[in-house]
């Protein structure tokens, strides 16, 4: 009788085993070469400039105690370097060391070599602008919005500019160079920025290193040669220059024409000497930080300072940057005997209609339904 045993029960074939281990190992080495390769390319690359072509600069800041890394990311993030992790290691595998903190005017197609030795230099201790260009601020523009401007026709980043306006010591600087102006603004509670207000709107040309606080001292100094000549005057109104800012920039965005602005400063101020809320819808935007919106009744019950409808009197300060046209209306209100309390506009005709009573502006409101002040 035959023994077909081995037949029933093969045994594992050793030589299939091993050549599934050979290739799985060789699919490894291979894979493990193609990725020491594609990260020796991208290493490579990364030692040459972001973009050899862009010269055009940008403005980094440094801060102080930054590390290699943290300065190799902060490139990054600004595109000056195409890799943070490769900036890191040039810089210490080639000893270099003891970069300083500042603002620097950097551009995509510099080499590592030249921005490590830039930053072994130091640079600024404000930001300041690389080439001439221009700056226009809107009549009737905000902080926020005079910041975009900045941001887009300067080296100045919007933040820089943001952060500026909230540096107690430079605007305690301005306030003792322009006292009869900011003396008020400085005394003000609550405020959100204390030079809101006080950046005249007009266009300003941005020189080859200028610093940034020396453009917004610009924009102050406009103000203070604009506003100062009629310091009597707004003295004699019983107004604070605070105040008085207040209220022209709330004309400055209600206002249509001269004489209207005028009519409707008498009847902000009419609603001033009775303890009347002013009610104005620039104050409720300005206070849930949005320029356009239709407003609801949630967002005229906003619990901030600066809502003229929950809150009576100026609120803490001015709302935009008025014009010379707006102040002039503070000064020169028209129809005050008339004691109107209120208005509302037609924004298709542009007219404006004023009434004595709540009871008179509604049914004028009836009439003029394309806008409700």
């Amino acid at each position: 009788m035959s023994d077909d045993s081995s037949r029933r029960n093969p045994k594992p074939n050793k030589s299939l085993g091993r050549r599934i281990i050979i290739s799985v190992i060789t699919l490894l080495i291979i894979l493990a070469a193609a990725i020491g390769l594609m990260g020796y390319r991208y290493f490579q690359d990364a030692l040459k400039p972001m973009n050899p072509r862009d010269t055009n600069v940008t403005q980094v800041h440094i801060p102080l105690g930054a590390s290699n890394k943290q300065i190799g990311s902060i490139l990054q993030t600004q595109k000056i370097v195409k890799s943070g992790m490769v900036f890191d290691y040039y810089v210490k595998s080639n000893n270099m060391a003891n970069f300083r903190a500042g603002y620097y005017q950097l551009k995509p197609s510099m080499s590592l070599k030249a921005i490590a030795h830039r930053l072994q230099e130091g640079g600024t201790d404000q930001p300041i602008q690389s080439t001439k260009g221009k700056v226009l601020v809107r009549e009737g523009a905000n902080i926020n919005q005079i910041a975009s401007q900045v941001s887009a026709h300067t080296d100045f980043t919007r933040h820089d500019f943001l952060k500026l306006m909230k540096d107690q010591a430079y605007i305690k600087q301005l306030a003792a160079r322009y006292p009869n102006l900011l003396k008020s603004a400085m005394k003000a509670k609550h405020v959100r920025y204390r030079l809101e207000g006080y950046l005249y709107p007009a266009t300003y040309e941005v020189e080859k290193n200028t610093s940034l606080k020396s453009l917004v001292e610009q924009m102050v100094a406009k103000t203070n040669q604009i506003v100062i000549p009629h310091l009597a005057k707004i003295k004699k109104s019983g107004m604070n220059m605070q105040q008085f800012m207040t209220l022209s920039s709330l004309i400055e965005r209600e206002g249509v024409n001269q004489n209207d602005r005028r009519k409707m400063a008498g009847v902000l101020l009419n609603r001033i000497d009775i303890n009347m809320p002013l009610q104005s819808d620039v104050a409720v935007l300005y206070a849930i930080h949005r320029n356009n919106k239709t407003l609801t009744n949630k967002d005229l019950q906003n619990d901030s300072p600066y809502n003229l409808y929950k809150y009576t009197g100026f609120g803490p300060g001015p709302f935009d940057s008025p014009s010379i046209s707006s102040m002039s209306a503070v000064l020169h209100p028209l129809d005050r005997s008339k004691n109107y309390l209120y208005f509302v506009a037609n924004t298709k005709t542009k007219k404006v209609y004023y009434s004595k009573t709540y009871a008179e502006h509604q049914q004028q409101i009836a009439k003029h339904t394309d806008d409700n002040n």
